[in-house]
């Protein structure tokens, strides 16, 4: 018999921006199916009418070009598919594994208020579940009813979790789900006709239809799956296999999450970090491969096969990014960054003529960043005028080097070319002519050219800026 293909998916909610977690649940889905040769499905789980906006919609889309995440399938979106959902509830109805619920909204609160008056765990006590020889309460008039998903009394359910291991939970720990609901207020025509479904059903049938064999997920889920492998059994469809992974920690070791001020993936990307770093980040927040901790996305799907996964939380740490994206700057091509450069740049107000060929300021001040933003910030002063702190210019530029400061723009105005070699040779006459050393007359150019007193090779910074623009902040003297 044939192997059947992997099929992995992501099915993120549109109600915010794509947050971290989610995006290295994505990661691990991708590579996981890509390790295979399998398939990665793209799912947009949008039942919550409320919340789910075409904004969210785009920058999850834009979220997932950013880091490279291709998708063979998709986008797929839920709200589209509610007469397959109302067609499958239907069927339960009528093998007997789900049934109509007319309970109103006061009558759950009041049986939960006499559950904790009796000190038990608040659950839907089955009034409306039908049984040999019971009596159901008459229809209420007025009322639309749910659909609840009728589980089983008895019994356990089991799975081994890529992750976590075995897993056991008794179905008398889990009660009748709502299944199907019907539609708010604002709802399509589709929606209020058909219901809406809850998360737990769309994602069984979604699962079973589209043919998803691995399900990478946080361990939020893991309280879900006995309520979905019973659906999926229910229906006689075949289990995925189920992953959950540890949450992701924020710096002050509570969970990150888009509800607790987590930033969104494409704020790293505005805030000058590059796609390749942030995988690389991601992979190893929760995964290893031995001691490895830079590695390119193709040596990632080479080696991720759903081993080596981590059953602990880990902790997001800003520094380490920084570093590892550091790492990249310095290997990224320079026309590359320049493009990415100019972005920046001309967010800030510059012009596209002003943002014109960067790469070799690019080469020259990468090594120095953890950012394009950084980046962006050194080269910002080839264009922008500069204010040189008052505690460096009286340390800098003192009286004993003002002298040597003028005759150096008196060279550098009548250079035939201005180059770096050319640039060096008139910072050695006038060193020469004054008798003074590198480190008295270059901090003092620095501060009054770059409006900063530490920056690379003094000759190679001046070669970036035109001549004009050097000859000026010279001149203030």
């Amino acid at each position: 018999m044939s192997t059947p293909t992997i099929r992995t998916r992501i099915a993120p909610s549109p109600t915010g921006f794509l947050h971290l977690g989610t995006a290295r649940t994505a990661l691990y889905s991708w590579a996981y199916a890509r390790h295979f040769g399998g398939q990665f499905v793209l799912r947009i789980e949008d039942t919550d009418v409320a919340r789910s906006t075409q904004d969210s919609v785009d920058q999850i889309l834009a979220s997932m070009r950013w880091l490279g995440l291709d998708y063979d399938e998709g986008p797929h979106y839920q709200m589209q598919r509610l007469a397959r959902y109302h067609e499958v509830v239907e069927q339960m109805i009528a093998a007997g594994t789900a049934y109509r619920c007319w309970c109103t909204p006061q009558e759950l609160d009041e049986m939960r208020e006499a559950q904790r008056a009796r000190g038990e765990k608040t659950r839907y006590d089955g009034r409306w579940r039908p049984a040999p020889g019971k009596v159901l309460p008459p229809v209420p008039a007025g009322v639309q009813p749910v659909v609840r998903f009728r589980n089983p009394l008895d019994g356990e359910v089991s799975w081994d979790d890529l992750v976590k291991g075995p897993i056991t939970i008794s179905n008398r720990e889990i009660d009748d789900l709502i299944i199907l609901r019907p539609a708010p207020e604002g709802a399509s025509a589709d929606a209020q006709a058909l219901g809406v479904p809850t998360y737990n059903f769309a994602v069984v049938v979604d699962d079973w239809d589209m043919g998803i064999t691995h399900v990478f997920r946080g361990d939020e889920h893991v309280n879900n799956t006995p309520w979905q492998i019973n659906i999926f059994r229910a229906l006689g469809a075949p289990l995925p296999t189920f992953g959950h992974c540890p949450i992701i920690l924020g710096d002050d070791g509570l969970k990150l999450s888009k509800r607790r001020g987590a930033v969104s993936v494409t704020a790293y990307e505005e805030a000058g970090y590059l796609p390749e770093a942030m995988l690389n980040y991601l992979a190893r927040l929760g995964w290893s491969h031995g001691d490895e901790e830079l590695f390119s996305r193709e040596q990632m799907v080479s080696w991720f096969d759903g081993s080596h996964l981590a059953k602990s939380p880990a902790q997001w740490d800003p520094a380490k990014l920084a570093w590892v994206n550091a790492h990249y700057l310095k290997a990224a091509d320079d026309e590359r960054l320049a493009v990415l450069v100019a972005q920046q740049l001309q967010s800030r107000g510059l012009t596209a003529a002003q943002t014109q060929g960067l790469a070799p300021a690019c080469a020259l001040f990468k090594d120095r960043c953890h950012t394009t933003v950084e980046l962006a910030d050194w080269i910002e002063m080839l264009h922008v005028a500069v204010t040189p702190r008052e505690d460096e210019r009286a340390q800098h530029v003192t009286e004993a080097v003002k002298p040597a400061l003028h005759s150096l723009r008196e060279r550098l105005a009548a250079m035939a070319a201005w180059d770096k070699p050319s640039i060096a040779q008139a910072m050695k006459e006038t060193l020469a002519a004054h008798g003074l050393k590198m480190p008295q007359l270059a901090p003092a150019v620095r501060v009054l050219v770059c409006g900063r007193a530490q920056t690379p090779s003094i000759d190679a910074v001046l070669a970036l800026f035109a001549r004009e623009v050097v000859l000026s902040r010279l001149e203030v003297l």
